[in-house]
């Protein structure tokens, strides 16, 4: 075990000083109140996703589908979260964050797409805090890598070595920001310690077309976890105009030359790459698109410099930005007025655990 972690399960929070009595090396160099509230969000993250997103067979359709409900409508979970998530996988443990591609994800994409594919134990271990107050909780994981192939936001098997990287992972990692309470960046590795609490299989798909989106046999578009089915509830009025406005302001994107940049293949080789490929990535980046589009931001031509699209184009792409964003509010308004009559459960109390050595 690294001798600057200390390992927990969930709900640890009272029990931060024998641990530390027992584990010296593991005193924060930051104040005592600080050390034991990120001690205490850390246990609360653990407990809440172990809660929600429990082991289970990594093809279990009906754990991921309460675990992705679940995550994407609990408060207490996207409290913890900042507004714009980094996420990505560890590549090399050595490389900074900075160095790092991450991808920019709103609550919504982060818990109701990526964070449920993954399965937590409820245990984790919580590191030092780096230059710029980023403390590492780890937690213990392993990947549904069974599910249909419509559960993932988009073919990860495009690259071999992301999907690899995928079905080995054996940690998920929060950069927690120990100034604003709130986890920043997160990443999935597979250069844990323990083994992924789940035995995996490797399983194979057929080398990827280059379709992020395709109709199944029976005329369904896929990925269906991209069109807000299972997270939003079907008795929302608004959804089927959700479908339709991001339909019109999809074109307007690929017109625009939008959809060359902005998927997952990453062609430009950002650092910080933002999707709207989907409608569910779409709906956490259209406030920025649209301030992006109005002050001429985009698009950029080869070698990155702004080509600001002719006014008839970007009239039109504002309008259907405008429209998909006034119907997403909506939604999003009547889900709340919906979840404000009936809560989300408290966690449960959750009893110290002995350290781990």
């Amino acid at each position: 075990m690294n001798a600057r972690l200390s390992l927990r399960t969930a709900g640890l929070a009272c029990g931060l000083a024998t641990l530390l009595a027992a584990s010296p090396s593991a005193v924060w160099s930051q104040d005592a109140n600080t050390t034991a509230r990120t001690e205490r969000a850390a246990a609360r993250l653990a407990g809440a996703l172990a809660r929600l997103c429990p082991v289970a067979e990594p093809g279990d359709q009906a754990a991921f589908d309460a675990c992705r409900r679940s995550l994407y409508r609990d408060v207490q979970v996207r409290r913890h979260l900042n507004d714009f998530v980094l996420w990505g996988r560890q590549k090399d443990p050595s490389l900074s964050l900075k160095d790092s591609t991450l991808t920019q994800f709103g609550p919504d994409v982060l818990m109701g797409m990526y964070v449920p594919l993954f399965m937590f134990n409820g245990r984790y271990t919580v590191g030092m805090p780096d230059a710029e107050g980023l403390v590492q909780i780890r937690l213990q994981t392993a990947f549904r890598n069974r599910l249909a192939p419509g559960q993932f936001p988009y073919p990860f098997w495009h690259d071999a070595d992301k999907w690899g990287t995928y079905e080995k992972a054996n940690q998920v990692i929060l950069y927690w920001d120990t100034k604003a309470e709130r986890v920043k960046v997160a990443q999935f590795t597979p250069f844990g310690s323990n083994p992924p609490i789940v035995a995996l299989q490797s399983v194979s798909h057929p080398a990827f077309d280059g379709q992020w989106r395709w109709t199944d046999a029976q005329g369904r578009v896929q990925p269906v976890v991209t069109v807000f089915d299972g997270l939003m509830d079907p008795a929302n009025p608004h959804l089927g105009e959700l479908d339709s406005t991001y339909k019109r302001l999809a074109l307007k994107l690929r017109d625009n030359q939008c959809l060359d940049c902005h998927v997952p293949n990453n062609p430009d080789r950002s650092k910080r790459l933002v999707l709207l490929q989907t409608p569910m990535h779409a709906a956490a980046e259209i406030k920025r698109l649209m301030e992006s589009v109005r002050k001429d931001r985009m698009p950029r031509d080869d070698a990155g410099i702004e080509q600001p699209l002719d006014a008839h184009d970007k009239s039109a792409l504002l309008e259907e930005g405008v429209a998909f964003e006034r119907v997403l509010e909506q939604a999003r308004q009547w889900e709340a007025g919906r979840m404000a009559t009936a809560p989300m459960p408290a966690l449960p109390h959750l009893q110290a655990a002995r350290p781990t050595r």
